[in-house]
């Protein structure tokens, strides 16, 4: 990344500012305003199948859509974190903590089968009492 968050804030700020926006900046109007632009980034993925989903950004024009979203959320969200003094890396690895207490790991993830869709697999055939099997 080539500019750290803060600096970012201060771009944005200093852009609301030179356009006389500050007065909009409230906490509940950046609140809408992310939750709009949300929207609008799930709007791109709304009726892709799993597979074209996950295929968006191989297409210039749909990854130009998404890359202006993300930019838009992002945007917004940041300028919520410095309305309310919010500092969004300390509040993101504070709940990365907090989950991890919540939700501990079951098990180390083989290299070899790292992905979810492998350990659901390997739940289901143990399960079942069939497939090949677990290896430990």
């Amino acid at each position: 990344m080539s500019e750290d968050l803060h600096a970012l804030q201060r771009r944005l700020a200093e852009f609301a500012a030179a356009r006389d926006w500050q007065q909009y900046h409230t906490p509940k109007n950046l609140a809408a305003a992310l939750s709009v632009e949300a929207a609008e980034l799930v709007e791109i993925f709304q009726w892709l199948t799993p597979e074209e989903s996950a295929t968006v950004m191989s297409d210039p024009r749909s990854a130009g859509r998404v890359e202006d979203e993300v930019a838009d959320v992002l945007a917004y969200l940041l300028q919520f974190c410095e309305a309310l003094g919010i500092d969004a890396l300390t509040a993101l690895a504070a709940k990365i903590d907090r989950n991890e207490t919540r939700f501990p790991a079951v098990r180390q993830a083989r290299p070899d089968r790292a992905d979810r869709t492998a350990d659901r697999d390997d739940r289901k055939e143990g399960e079942e009492g069939e497939g090949r099997g677990r290896e430990e």
